[in-house]
């Protein structure tokens, strides 16, 4: 007897990817299944040394998009920032876990959500970030996730390397559609 895959409920159907490019619409909430992360996203800038702001410690469980950049979803290398700290479903602590092949989802303002699939992972020195590598131009949407790993130096203000994933869109679903599932 073969295995009920649709949970009991053979009328579901699969969701509908959208067709045609995504339009502007601010990133709310990341989820990455494999390492368990679902965190809200606030805009970010950069802070002092022109690099990234993290979000504020006190908010460990935020992730941050850096504002300055495009929205997942459009043209572009959207990047998010996230504290290795916090509770293990909001911090990035793990995600230097992620490997080829791993999801990361996106939830959008526009009730549609992008679905990027992870290409590589690095973790690199703190003082050689590849800026150009993270934040040059691309063609097609992709996402770069960075966090901090390492003991944290408080007296440099930073860890010492970042984990940096970089994803391309695979997908994007109306929200509505993948909530019938």
């Amino acid at each position: 007897m073969a295995a009920d895959l649709t949970g009991g409920h053979a009328d579901r159907t699969a969701p509908v990817p959208l067709t045609g490019a995504l339009g502007d619409a601010l990133p709310c909430t990341i989820a990455i299944p494999a390492i368990g992360v679902s965190a809200p996203l606030a805009g970010v800038g950069r802070g002092a040394g022109g690099v990234i702001a993290a979000p504020p410690a006190d908010e460990q469980g935020l992730a941050g998009w850096y504002a300055a950049g495009p929205t997942p979803g459009r043209p572009g290398a959207a990047v998010i920032v996230g504290n290795p700290l916090g509770t293990p479903d909001r911090g990035f602590a793990r995600l230097g876990e992620l490997t080829r092949g791993d999801i990361v989802g996106i939830v959008r303002a526009d009730d549609t959500v992008a679905v990027f699939r992870v290409t590589e992972a690095e973790s690199v020195p703190w003082e050689e970030y590849p800026e150009a590598r993270v934040h040059g131009p691309v063609e097609e949407p992709e996402l770069r996730l960075i966090a901090g790993t390492g003991r944290y130096d408080a007296a440099a203000g930073s860890h010492p390397a970042r984990v940096i994933v970089y994803a391309v869109l695979n997908v994007a679903y109306r929200l509505a559609d993948l909530a019938a599932l």
